[in-house]
């Protein structure tokens, strides 16, 4: 598939690099309503689905589709820009708030209750032949954001001395696979071990505080455990 090149054009440029004209309110109704349906298709079946799938999910004519997205490598790209996008602005609105260890636990907690209710993220992002791509435009765009959060919390005396930037990610990747593994069985798991993290990740942590999740239930565990899987390539 044909890498596109939107993230390189500028806002308010087609593919062209011609203006954009604004879309009429039922254009900008009928383009969002194929990309929600790409995006729940994408979690239930993965990136093999179809533009003709997608028309059909979406409640919209084929033509529809196509004029507004004439290859499905546009309608994923599409969809990756917003994803990106709305995690830059929680890093940005977390940098801004005025108590750092809140700034960085809020965005923690905030991320992953996005990835609880878009379970396309990762399709999208690692799915694709471009996915090496689009990690190094996220590793481009936020890594720097997420320095600036755990540095702010060091700062404060709230965060331990030897967490470092690199471990967010692989904290996301821990947390993300129980997310995905427990959905069906406890979609709200993943705050458990939020709750885990976090407490493990104060400068002076007190005394543990109650874990406001509560565990698997015994028979849980086999079948949590029996439904994770490593993402598709």
């Amino acid at each position: 598939m044909p890498r596109n090149t939107t993230s390189d054009r500028s806002p308010g440029q087609d593919a062209a690099g011609n203006p954009e004209r604004p879309l009429r309110k039922d254009a900008e109704r009928n383009r969002q309503r194929i990309l929600d349906a790409a995006k729940e298709l994408f979690a239930e079946d993965g990136l093999g689905v179809t533009l003709n799938d997608i028309a059909r999910h979406a409640g919209v004519g084929v033509g529809t589709v196509y004029r507004r997205f004439p290859d499905k490598a546009q309608l994923i790209e599409e969809l990756f820009e917003q994803q990106v996008s709305e995690l830059v602005g929680l890093m940005e609105e977390a940098a801004e708030d005025p108590d750092p260890w809140r700034g960085l636990t809020g965005f923690f907690r905030r991320n992953l209750e996005l990835q609880a209710r878009d379970r396309a993220f990762r399709e999208i992002i690692a799915g694709t032949p471009e996915a090496a791509e689009r990690l190094r435009q996220i590793r481009q765009r936020m890594f720097p954001l997420g320095a600036q959060l755990v540095q702010r919390a060091k700062d404060a005396g709230a965060l331990r001395a030897d967490f470092q930037p690199a471990d967010v990610p692989m904290m996301f990747l821990m947390l993300t696979a129980v997310l995905d593994a427990a959905r069906e069985v406890e979609p709200e798991l993943w705050r458990r071990y939020l709750e885990v993290f976090i407490q493990g990740l104060r400068a002076q942590p007190g005394p543990p505080e109650p874990l406001a999740t509560p565990p698997l239930k015994g028979q849980q565990v086999p079948v949590v455990m029996s439904t994770f899987r490593l993402p598709r390539r």
